[in-house]
């Protein structure tokens, strides 16, 4: 057929990379909206991302998804790195130009936003102060979307005092690191509170902090997703605390990406939930 649409080729780079369920999600999506495409694991070794990365224009990928451990070099490769990823300091998210030329995108922090909003759609940033524990990629994306969603206060805490002091110096004032040991008491009046670390991960230790000063009101997120419902927000739940695990945000950040690469903004259908859970 002369009007044919083309097929697209996208997929997730990383090293490992088999336990993705990215596959599961794009080509759902794929599905869905009729298209003709695939999207598929692509394990990429540390020293051999540059090389993967300029062979996909060639190999006519229209982009693809970063995952551990190639988000921060990316970053020196592509040709064009948004503002909002060079602020998070990663790119999780490639996109193909028609000229062949590499932009590196970061969707985590929309994930995340949008994971809150998607399970408590009256929340907002600027409500009250953020506690945010750990200091690493994905707190750079929460506090970035959280900054730009109109956040006034956040209390970052991370095991290295020093790591979390220089995290916030770099976001500006409206970001304050609160010395570990301080951790439990800085939750007072908080209006949200976010794990990011992977304490409470399958596998992993219990993240070690106490709610009692955490106002009952507060929303508690956790962007670890296996299990679903980790100690951190079962002891929410058992206090009272609307929680949000980070399944959503996982969901969410793959919509703008598929987007760009195939033309339209997915949903998170029902269908699509029960096939991940059943994916677990």
């Amino acid at each position: 057929m002369a009007h044919e649409q083309p097929y697209r080729l996208a997929g997730v780079m990383g090293w490992p990379v088999a336990h993705s369920r990215s596959p599961l999600l794009h080509n759902h999506w794929i599905a869905e909206h009729g298209l003709r495409g695939a999207y598929v694991l692509l394990p990429v070794e540390p020293e051999k991302i540059e090389q993967a990365l300029r062979a996909l224009p060639v190999l006519g990928f229209a982009g693809c998804n970063l995952t551990i451990p190639h988000k921060v070099a990316a970053m020196s490769i592509v040709d064009h790195l948004e503002p909002l990823a060079q602020r998070i300091g990663a790119a999780n998210t490639i996109v193909v130009g028609t000229d062949g030329s590499l932009t590196g995108r970061n969707t985590d922090a929309f994930g995340f936003i949008q994971s809150l909003r998607d399970a408590h759609p009256a929340w907002r940033a600027d409500t009250g102060p953020a506690s945010v524990i750990g200091a690493g990629g994905a707190a750079r994306a929460v506090i970035a979307g959280l900054l730009a969603e109109g956040a006034t206060e956040i209390r970052l805490s991370n095991r290295s005092d020093g790591k979390a002091m220089d995290m916030a110096q770099e976001f500006g004032p409206s970001v304050k690191a609160v010395p570990w040991a301080e951790r439990h008491a800085a939750l007072e009046a908080a209006a949200l509170l976010v794990n990011t670390t992977n304490q409470g991960m399958h596998g992993q230790a219990a993240l070690e902090l106490r709610l009692d000063a955490l106002p009952v009101t507060a929303l508690v997120s956790d962007i670890v997703y296996v299990p679903l419902e980790t100690p951190l927000l079962v002891a929410a739940q058992a206090r009272g605390n609307p929680t949000v695990n980070g399944l959503g945000m996982l969901l969410n950040q793959a919509r703008p990406a598929f987007e760009a690469w195939f033309g339209p903004l997915p949903a998170i259908s029902p269908a699509l939930m029960q096939r991940v859970l059943a994916s677990f």
